[in-house]
């Protein structure tokens, strides 16, 4: 047959369980993609197989679901290459299924000039794989003195401004921000940590006093949150709370909400999947800001996150290489990476029957997408095909050795884990498949 099939260039991903978030549904089917787009998907499409033309790929009931949108990235360029590029970052990204990321500003130099800005997005569009988006400073060199100049910010891509894991002392320069932000409906992002109570190495509690270290307590969170609160009441705009891992947070959060007030806020796998426990012997990769916290905490996040207090799950990946590392806990750097081990450690939550894989995916796509508006995170026509294929019953063992990351720096590096990336698309390109996966559509 002579000339171009009826679909040449689509692509028909079928025998998928499809996981619709925005639908909160999950059901046998298909997806259709067609010029980088999804043109159909459903439990009825191509039931009888795929027509002549279209390029078909059995998933063989492996789960198909909007790829995961990630608002919580640091990578070392520009500044510190050695730890992360943004060429490695998305790599690493692509193989734990995230299509999207949102870039924190703390680099070196930090994102408070337009032209950062415009960096990262003219490396996204060399590199190819993920999606990158960049948040602005929100103040100037992150300093938390004077405003940074968001407004241009803005208009250079910026979806939304913070200061990254410097949290913002003076109440007078959030409320200008919040201000300030609201004239063009910006989102303010704060790591709500009060400076004066946050210097500690690790949670105040028992397993601090037994190890000797000095502790950071929980209530440095909530109080930095409920003087946010207010500022929010104060001045109206949008204000979202980062890395959540408290009881007394979600609880302050949740009365917020019920007031009307527009907050939101995220949280990161540690908090709901380890408890200080795991600094135990020292471990310098369970470093992190905010510290790990009490189980009675890690429990309550948990809640939020089945609850919808908390809207978001982010990987808060921060690489950290061994010089930063291999030293005694108190003079270790904080952070740890996490693109890699965002989904797998998040489906466990759904394998304990905490919450649905639906509502797993609007915490991991759809919400996060809708909060920083971006076009990904969903399954809907004329959508991205911005999606990932996943088996969530394959079982293995995070190791540090396989990590795609420059740095290897997991606070869950060992932990026996269920549920692997088997193939990330984006745009409607296959950035990355897995070597079974592979073999299974070559034979289909």
């Amino acid at each position: 047959m002579k000339g171009a099939p009826p679909h040449a260039g689509s692509t028909a991903y079928i025998n998928a369980r499809i996981v619709d978030p925005t639908a909160d549904s999950e059901y046998t089917g298909a997806i259709l993609i067609s010029d980088g787009k999804i043109a159909d998907f459903g439990p009825n499409l191509f039931a009888s197989g795929a027509p002549y033309g279209i390029q078909s790929i059995d998933c063989r009931g492996l789960h198909l679901a909007p790829g995961l949108v990630d608002a919580r990235v640091h990578t070392g360029e520009p500044g510190e290459e050695h730890k992360e590029t943004l060429e490695s970052a998305a790599s690493a990204a692509a193989v734990g299924g995230i299509t999207s990321m949102v870039l924190l500003p703390d680099n070196d130099p930090p994102f408070d000039d337009a032209s950062l800005i415009e960096f990262v997005a003219r490396r996204a569009r060399q590199i190819r794989l993920a999606n990158m988006y960049a948040y602005g400073a929100l103040t100037a060199g992150l300093e938390g003195k004077e405003l940074a100049e968001m407004g241009l910010l803005a208009e250079a891509g910026a979806v939304a401004f913070t200061d990254a894991d410097h949290a913002v002392g003076s109440a007078q320069v959030l409320r200008r921000a919040l201000y300030y932000a609201k004239a063009f409906d910006a989102l303010i992002v704060h790591l709500p940590q009060e400076p004066t109570l946050s210097g500690g190495h690790m949670s105040s509690g028992e397993m601090a006093t037994r190890l000797g270290l000095s502790g950071c307590p929980p209530l440095a969170e909530v109080m930095m949150v409920e003087r946010d609160i207010r500022l929010l009441e104060m001045t109206g705009g949008r204000l979202h709370l980062t890395k959540i891992s408290t009881a007394e947070s979600v609880e302050a959060i949740a009365g917020a909400k019920a007031r009307g007030l527009r907050i939101t806020c995220d949280t990161a796998p540690p908090y709901f999947a380890l408890n200080d426990l795991a600094v135990g012997d020292y471990r310098t990769f369970g470093k992190l800001v905010p510290p790990l916290r009490s189980e009675k905490d890690r429990v309550a996040v948990v809640e939020g996150l089945k609850s919808g207090i908390i809207d978001a799950v982010v990987s808060d990946h921060r690489p950290q290489d061994q010089d930063s590392k291999r030293v005694p806990f108190a003079q270790a750097e904080p952070g740890g990476i996490g693109l890699e081990t965002l989904l797998p450690i998040s489906l466990e939550l759904a394998h304990n029957g905490e919450i649905t894989l639906p509502r797993l995916f609007q915490r991991l796509s759809s919400a996060p997408a809708a909060l920083f508006g971006l076009p990904g995170g969903k399954l809907a026509k004329g959508a991205p095909a911005d999606l990932i294929v996943f088996d969530a019953e394959r079982a293995w063992k995070i190791d540090r050795g396989d990590f795609w990351s420059k740095t290897k720096n997991s606070p869950f590096d060992e932990r026996p884990t269920q549920g692997r990336v088997m193939a990330t698309i984006v745009a409607g390109r296959t950035i990355y498949r897995d070597d079974a996966f592979q073999t299974a559509a070559a034979a289909a």
